[in-house]
């Protein structure tokens, strides 16, 4: 049979009355610092870049933290035939894909650092809707 005090501090019983859970005032406490930190580091995400490159440097894509291209640099030598049209594409698509690979584990890494040690390790807890 549980058995529930009210204090300052709402705590849960189980089994014994005398041994609470877990703090339920100080775990929302928490929460609301993990919002405040979680809201913090996507505010830096869009300041976060990183690129890729393709055919040894001669494309390169730069992307934020968001996922969002930022610029695409082409080097003037693929544009001397226009044969090479269709090497053009294939390269920046794989600039492109490099450059917001790289800006998405850089998001997910500035994330968890941001949020380190304001959640507890809760088996099958996923927070992966929040990047970490």
């Amino acid at each position: 049979m549980a058995t529930f005090v009210a204090t300052k501090k709402i705590y849960f019983f189980f089994a014994n009355p005398r041994k609470p859970m877990f703090d339920l005032m100080g775990m929302m406490g928490k929460m609301k610092d993990f919002q405040a930190r979680m809201q913090e580091a996507q505010n830096d995400l869009e300041s976060l870049t990183a690129s890729g490159e393709a055919g040894g440097g001669l494309v390169r894509a730069t992307a934020n933290g968001r996922q969002q291209v930022l610029t695409i640099e082409v080097d003037e030598s693929l544009f001397a035939s226009p044969d090479d049209r269709a090497m053009v594409t294939d390269l920046t698509v794989a600039a492109v894909n490099a450059a917001l690979k790289a800006a998405g584990e850089l998001a997910r890494d500035h994330i968890k650092t941001k949020t380190a040690g304001l959640m507890p390790n809760i088996p099958g807890m996923d927070l992966g809707q929040f990047g970490l």
